[in-house]
C-alpha cells in the first residue's frame, strides 16, 4: 500500500523542468530580423490578395494619361512637352498617395485583435510598425516603375539617364518611408479604417495639389507661393525632378532630407508612444 502511494506522488518541480524546459533558450531575434519578418508578412498579404496592386498600377497609369492629355495642350505647347515636366510630379503624387494604406493596414490589424498577439512576443517593440512600412516599400517601387515605363512609352526622356532615375526613386522611397509614420500614428489613433482614409485624404489633397506637381509656382498668387514653397511635396518633387533632368537641386534635396528625418523622428516617436499605450 505504501509503495502504491509513493508511486502516485506528484513529481518534483525540478524533474518537470528538466523534461519540459529546453536546456538552451532560442536566441531572441534581432531588430532587423524581426522587422524583415513583419515586412514579409505584409508582402504575403499582397500575394494572397493581388487586387491590392490595383492602386499601384491602374491608378498611376490613369493619373499620367489623364493629366498629360487633359492639360498638356493648355499648359505647354504639346502633351509630350508637358510630360517632361509632369512625370516626376505624378510619380511623387502616386507614391505619396498610397502611403496612407500603411495606416489602414495597422488599423485593420487592431480591429482583428492581431496587435494583442504582437505585443506579447519577445521582439523589438517597433518591429511590427517598421515591418508594415518595409512591406509597403515594394508597392512604392512598383508604382514608380509603372509610371516610368508608361512615361517612356508616351515619350518621356530623362536627361539624367538611368542613374538619375535610380537616385530620384531612392529619394522618393526614403521620403515615403518617413511619411508613412504619419499614417501609422493615425492608424493607432483612429477608431476605424474609414476614419484613417478620411484624415489621410484631408491631408494629402492640399499637399499634392498646392505644390509644383502640375504647374510652376511662379504663376500662383504671392500668398499661395509662400505655402507652396515650404510644402514638403514641393521640395520632394523638385529633388526628384532635378535628378531625372540631370541637374540635381541641392537646396530641394536638403529640404527633403530634413523633412524625412523630421517625419521619422517626430511621428515615429508618437507612433511608438501610442503603440505602447494602446
Amino acid at each position: 500500500m505504501t509503495a502504491t502511494i509513493e508511486q502516485l506522488e506528484a513529481p518534483k518541480p525540478e524533474a518537470l523542468a528538466a523534461v519540459l524546459v529546453a536546456k538552451t533558450r532560442p536566441p531572441r531575434p534581432s531588430a532587423l530580423s524581426a522587422s524583415i519578418t513583419f515586412g514579409w508578412r505584409a508582402v504575403l498579404k499582397i500575394k494572397h490578395v493581388p487586387e491590392q496592386l490595383f492602386d499601384v498600377t491602374a491608378f498611376p497609369i490613369m493619373m499620367i494619361l489623364m493629366f498629360t492629355y487633359l492639360f498638356g495642350g493648355a499648359l505647354a505647347s504639346s502633351p509630350t512637352e508637358y510630360l517632361q515636366f509632369l512625370l516626376p510630379g505624378i510619380m511623387v503624387t502616386s507614391v505619396v498617395m498610397i502611403t496612407m494604406y500603411t495606416g489602414v493596414a495597422v488599423n485593420t490589424d487592431i480591429e482583428k485583435g492581431v496587435f494583442d498577439r504582437f505585443r506579447t512576443l519577445p521582439i523589438w517593440r517597433p518591429a511590427p510598425m517598421v515591418g508594415y512600412i518595409l512591406g509597403d516599400l515594394l508597392r512604392y517601387v512598383l508604382a514608380s516603375t509603372t509610371i516610368m515605363l508608361v512615361g517612356l512609352v508616351l515619350g518621356y526622356r530623362p536627361a539624367g539617364g538611368f542613374t538619375g532615375v535610380v537616385l530620384a526613386v531612392g529619394v522618393l522611397m526614403a521620403f515615403s518611408f518617413a511619411f508613412s509614420w504619419v499614417w501609422t500614428m493615425f492608424g493607432l489613433l483612429m477608431r476605424s479604417e474609414k476614419s484613417v482614409m478620411g484624415v489621410s485624404m484631408l491631408v494629402l489633397m492640399p499637399l499634392t495639389f498646392l505644390s509644383n506637381v502640375y504647374v510652376n509656382p511662379a504663376t500662383m498668387p504671392g500668398w499661395l507661393q509662400a505655402f507652396v514653397n515650404v510644402n514638403p511635396i514641393t521640395q520632394l518633387v523638385s529633388a526628384v525632378r532635378g535628378f531625372m533632368s540631370g541637374s540635381a537641386d541641392a537646396g530641394a534635396l536638403s529640404w527633403t532630407l530634413g523633412y524625412t528625418i523630421a517625419f521619422t523622428v517626430v511621428f515615429g516617436a508618437l507612433t511608438m508612444r501610442l503603440y505602447n499605450r494602446k
